[in-house]
């Protein structure tokens, strides 16, 4: 056995013997007799050794060279552009390639581009060498080298469109439709180049679970232009990845566009009963009771809001604190709701509380209002046993409450919600409001700093007037008289 032969048995790479003898023979020439073929088969063989990846998800910007296998997933058109100091335009196809890690974006540059867009196929699977470098979505590998093996089977999927189970990170030329869960509004921010950028986000899902789109420049105002419950498709998205999670980002050249197309959203929540301090999860159930929106200051000058409700499931109840524009969500008593990815905070008096904020998902599944019509339907075609839906999450109880009341499914515990009164669902009926005159000692947190303060016991909320500077998530107790619904406090601490 040659010394050649001997490094190749310890080699762990996919390379044919063949061409590591011509790798060799080149490194011996190009070190001009300073190292004989022994040592030219190592140092070739560290070399081979660097470039093998296990996997595209191994892939990073800045390895000299990657050698890996992967499925043609999408074959992209051919682009020319101007390349600075030359008379001929430089040539580019974009090929998205993928194996069960993940997908990356080759880039095959002038003659290799035209050899791509015409013989490579959706489906094949290729044996790519190439250069890393971080591209507009993310890492791309320029292709040096790249040939067919048609005795590897890769399983990715390839199709024009994906669903939120089958996206990975790197996909580009992404097609996907789905429900609209949430919108957001459209913010600006400045680019280190000066220039103003515009961003927004809406999120959708389908039956395999749902993904956030991020959308830039001139497709952001699109937020704006869709409500949830609406079925889009997106088009020529790509996927990023922040915070660990997956979303699916879209630039100028894609879009969102409303279809005409029946997709199913099933949230998969986890049962109230099971919830933890720390943990960000779904739940989903019918809203017991519904706070006003409240405002407060926050530390830099600026206004904020929030809007607690309570939301009961089959195991449980939970008071959920709905921030910034989640406050403007119009959701109340009766409505069955499914909320994404909220955190699970210590809350008052040790209950636990769930906090919905930007990154978070309200979505109404259905509202009361729409229940009853659908009962009504229902009742006049002798279709008595319809499925409730979320509604079952409530138990026995929500049933008999709405038939006690006949308005949005509010319990007698909750009338005083109904009629506009500051009271909770966990406040007792019969409880009056302290009236005019009475002494009252009443501790709650902060949740408005200023005039007035508010303060907030997990039950019910109280203005009261102080000149003491208090700060937001403080615990305060305040003592004095109430002067038209308001607690004059002479102490407070």
């Amino acid at each position: 056995m040659s010394d050649i032969e001997g490094v190749y048995e310890d080699l762990e790479a996919d390379v044919s013997l063949e061409e590591f003898r011509e790798a060799v023979e080149a490194k011996v020439e190009q070190m001009g007799g300073l190292a004989d073929e022994e040592t030219a088969a190592m140092l070739v063989a560290h070399e081979v050794g660097e470039s093998e990846v296990g996997g595209i998800a191994d892939i990073e910007p800045g390895m000299e060279e990657v050698k890996f296998l992967a499925k043609v997933t999408s074959i992209g058109e051919i682009r020319t552009f101007e390349r600075d100091g030359e008379d001929e335009d430089g040539r580019v196809a974009n090929v998205e390639v993928a194996d069960e890690t993940g997908s990356v974006r080759a880039a095959f540059w002038d003659d290799h581009a035209e050899a791509a867009v015409e013989e490579l196929e959706e489906g094949q699977v290729l044996r790519i060498k190439g250069r890393p470098k971080e591209g507009f979505s993310g890492v791309e590998v320029s292709v040096d080298d790249v040939e067919p093996d048609d005795d590897v089977e890769i399983d990715v999927q390839v199709s024009d469109t994906y669903t939120v189970e089958a996206l990975s990170l790197g996909l580009s030329n992404v097609n996907l439709v789905g429900l609209v869960l949430d919108t957001d509004s459209v913010r600006t921010f400045d680019r280190d180049d000066g220039s103003e950028g515009k961003v927004s986000n809406l999120v959708v899902g389908d039956e395999t679970g749902r993904i956030r789109v991020t959308l830039w420049d001139e497709q952001a105002d699109l937020a704006t232009e869709f409500d949830p419950g609406e079925t889009v498709e997106v088009v020529d998205g790509y996927v990023k990845e922040r915070d660990g999670t997956l979303e699916l980002h879209v630039g100028n050249r894609g879009a969102v566009e409303e279809v005409d197309e029946e997709v199913e959203y099933v949230p998969e929540s986890t049962p109230i009963e099971d919830l933890e301090i720390d943990q960000t999860v779904d739940i989903a159930g019918v809203v017991r009771s519904a706070d006003p929106k409240r405002t407060f200051d926050r530390d830099d000058g600026s206004e904020g809001q929030v809007r607690n409700i309570r939301v009961q499931d089959a195991t449980g109840d939970i008071r959920v604190a709905m921030w910034g524009e989640k406050a403007d969500i119009d959701v109340g008593p009766g409505d069955e709701v499914a909320l994404g990815d909220v955190e699970i905070q210590d809350g008052w008096q040790d209950d636990l509380e769930a906090s919905a904020g930007w990154q978070s998902t309200v979505t109404v599944l259905e509202s009361d209002a729409e229940r009853t019509a659908d009962a009504s339907e229902a009742d006049a075609g002798g279709a008595s046993d319809q499925n409730a839906g979320l509604s079952a999450f409530a138990g026995d109880d929500a049933g008999s409450d709405a038939d006690e009341t006949g308005e949005r499914g509010v319990s007698s515990d909750d009338a005083g919600d109904a009629a506009g009164a500051e009271t909770s669902a966990d406040a007792d009926a019969d409880t009056d409001d302290p009236s005019d005159g009475e002494e009252l000692e009443f501790t709650g947190v902060v949740v408005q700093a200023g005039d007035p303060v508010v303060l907030d016991d997990g039950e019910t909320t109280m203005s009261v007037a102080t000149d003491v500077d208090v700060g937001l998530g403080e615990e305060v107790t305040a003592r004095g008289v109430v002067r038209d619904g308001r607690l004059e406090a002479n102490d407070v601490f």
